[in-house]
């Protein structure tokens, strides 16, 4: 790993979160991810899951950690399983925790070889009761590979069905939804490395330059300050490309008279930003684009201040959908009519606006929590509208990431420029 591990007192206390709100006589088990295969002997990157990861700090395939509050013997009230190293793998895939690291990363004491698990487990399973086992419940989650939880709960429920079965996910879901100072401090240095990215673009965009050089100028500063790479696929999209939310190949060349929509974001220690911003490819907005970027910069803003604790994210997109609508009628996209002819399912700001204002944001780009649960102080979520006119080549899109506090938000992104003047300015001090 790249970055410096995290405080290993993040790691207990949401284990001792956990534990709290486990039926007594209740077991816990939480895998590591795959590491999943590409073609012939390829494989991809590890990206550990961030279950285990929020709950250990271990950040390694073939990990397992079981939690047991209630079992007589407590020091088997943790146990975090490790792949055993030798010679062979240290050799040809290099270091592997030893138990002293793991026990200093975790705050876990027990630490044992992953070879004892089954007849330690076995051992747990006489006396255990209930026994939860995790599951990827996003809203979002399209899963269609069989992942090393799924094996997990087959194989378990296999051999134990006559135990009591429970769901981790609305446990872990609601661990993770509010954020502690060590996490929005690793958020916020994924945030200042986004920045230092930003800042190298911004001096280095000019007509002729490609979208995927400019993505390459991202990964050179975000690789040189810790972070693994881009936090989720980066869009680097220009003129009409703009206006696909998605859009992915970053292979045109940036013309004079664009504008460069940069949806970009670092990780560091598993945690992501998520920025979004644009740039006139020649350095100076038109007339009209500065007119359509101020207005999704005023939307941002508003819609930042709604950002509140109690209020619910579906309620939240109506409110923001409002203000939308006033800033399209005022750029002559949709009139006074529309609005009045609207199917209220589908309201005619959607037609330059499809997407939702906010997610939450952590160790997943968009992270787990409910969206139908009030926001409390401690969550972390995206702010990002846009207006999208595949009419006139144009695509604005505007993003930070904010904690929100008792009072009001804290933006994590507060140092990336994103005034249009400053924009400017900064694109022509070269």
């Amino acid at each position: 790993m790249k970055y410096t591990p995290l405080n290993a007192q993040l790691y207990i206390q949401n284990r001792k979160q956990f534990a709290g709100q486990m039926k007594s006589n209740a077991l816990a088990v939480f895998n590591s991810n795959d590491i999943m295969p590409t073609n012939a002997d390829g494989t991809m990157v590890f990206r550990q899951n961030n279950d285990i990861l929020s709950l250990s700090g271990i950040d390694q395939e073939e990990s397992i950690l079981v939690l047991y509050p209630d079992f007589y013997d407590k020091s088997f009230s943790e146990i975090l399983f490790l792949k055993e190293t030798n010679e062979n793998i240290a050799i040809w895939e290099g270091h592997k925790y030893t138990k002293e690291e793991a026990r200093a990363t975790s705050g876990v004491q027990t630490i044992m070889w992953l070879s004892q698990f089954e007849s330690v487990f076995n051992t747990l399973m006489a006396e255990a009761e209930y026994v939860y086992l995790n599951t990827n419940e996003h809203i979002r989650a399209v899963v269609e590979v069989q992942t090393r939880d799924r094996r997990f709960i087959d194989w378990c429920r296999d051999k134990y069905p006559l135990h009591k079965y429970e769901r981790s996910a609305p446990i872990m879901h609601d661990i993770r939804a509010v954020k502690s100072d060590i996490e929005i401090e690793a958020l916020q240095v994924a945030c200042d490395i986004t920045e230092k990215g930003f800042r190298r673009v911004a001096a280095f965009v000019k007509p002729g330059v490609t979208e995927y050089e400019i993505e390459a100028e991202y990964l050179h500063e975000f690789v040189r300050n810790r972070s693994r790479g881009f936090a989720y696929t980066p869009i680097v999209a220009s003129g009409a490309s703009a206006c696909v939310l998605h859009y992915i190949d970053n292979n045109q060349e940036c013309k004079d008279g664009d504008v460069l929509l940069m949806d970009v974001g670092a990780e560091y220690g598993n945690y992501n930003a998520d920025m979004t911003r644009c740039l006139p490819v020649s350095g100076r907005f038109t007339e009209r684009q500065k007119a359509v970027y101020n207005a999704v910069l005023r939307v941002k803003d508003e819609a930042t201040k709604m950002l509140r604790p109690g209020n619910v994210i579906p309620d939240y997109h109506k409110e923001v959908g409002k203000l939308m609508e006033k800033e399209l009628i005022g750029l002559g996209l949709i009139d006074s009519t529309d609005v009045k002819n609207q199917n209220p399912a589908s309201p005619a700001y959607k037609k330059y606006f499809m997407h939702g204002t906010s997610h939450h944001l952590g160790l997943d780009v968009h992270d787990v929590p409910n969206i139908y649960k009030p926001m409390k102080e401690g969550m972390v979520f995206t702010v990002e509208p846009g207006i999208y006119i595949p009419e006139e080549n144009l695509g604005v899109r505007l993003e930070n990431n904010v904690v929100i506090t008792k009072d009001g938000t804290f933006d994590l992104m507060r140092n990336i420029p994103i005034d249009a003047d400053e924009i400017e300015e900064i694109m022509n001090s070269k």
